[in-house]
């Protein structure tokens, strides 16, 4: 069993603060992959989450150093959806399922992983309450050793914090739709800094009055800004506002 240093747990639960904590749910999921490459040996990942609507399928892909969506890819490997679909946590790597003799055989290794010049995988399979929510796998280029055990046991410490956090987004995301976060939005229709802010407020449900005030702006700004936010959200209310965006940023 693999004995961690002092530095190590420091950064393991520095990891664990922010699966918690972070509220934008897609930045920590790749602070995670990046974070973990502090203690684990890797040079490619890629994090799915279980679709909503079918949890058979693959979703909204979260990548470090990895360039295609191999979902398709993944629900084609039998053996490798049958372990996703156990509704249990697991974290294995793909040798221990199958011969590397045989992997290299295999028309997946020869359409992903020759072509990203990756040999070995580490699989995280993270479920909760016999539901599966989502994989994390970890890649190693070829003429890298294997994973070890170690690798495993680090995995391991975090497998259920994740599952905590992926399930109660899960739920959310049933519960809201796809809204789109604050942070989410700002960054997709590029609104400015100050259009940032403004779209906060609104969220929060304060009045127009109440923003000028804290802003230090006149109503006409305001409403000159929040006709600019509308634009670009290709909206025309505030009714439309809230039906695409979510009030809060996610929290746990």
């Amino acid at each position: 069993m693999k004995t961690l240093e002092t530095n190590d747990w420091i950064i393991l639960n520095t990891i664990i603060y922010k699966v918690y904590t972070m509220e934008d749910f897609d930045e920590m999921r790749k602070e995670l992959l990046e974070q973990l490459k502090l203690l684990v040996d890797f040079d490619s990942a890629d994090f799915y989450l279980a679709s909503v609507e079918d949890e058979k399928k693959l979703d909204r892909p979260v990548m470090y150093n990895c360039d295609s969506n191999l979902s398709e890819e993944y629900e084609e490997l039998d053996y490798s959806r049958g372990i996703m679909l156990s509704g249990k946590s697991l974290i294995y790597r793909e040798t221990d399922i199958i011969s590397d003799e045989s992997r290299v055989e295999m028309e997946y290794y020869k359409k992903v992983y020759k072509p990203n010049n990756w040999h070995y995988s580490l699989q995280v399979v993270i479920a909760k309450d016999h539901h599966f929510l989502g994989t994390i796998t970890f890649y190693r280029t070829i003429g890298k050793e294997n994973f070890k055990y170690d690798d495993i046991f680090v995995l391991d410490m975090l497998k259920d914090h994740l599952a905590y956090r992926m399930e109660k987004h899960q739920r959310r995301v049933g519960e809201e739709g796809e809204k789109l976060t604050v942070t989410q939005a700002v960054e997709q229709y590029g609104l400015t800094r100050r259009e940032d802010t403004i779209l906060r407020n609104l969220m929060q449900g304060k009045e127009n009055p109440v923003i000028c005030e804290e802003l230090t702006i006149s109503t006409n700004t305001l409403k000159k800004h929040i006709l600019n936010i509308y634009r670009k959200l290709g909206i025309r209310n505030r009714v439309q506002l809230f039906k695409m965006i979510r009030e809060h940023e996610e929290t746990v």
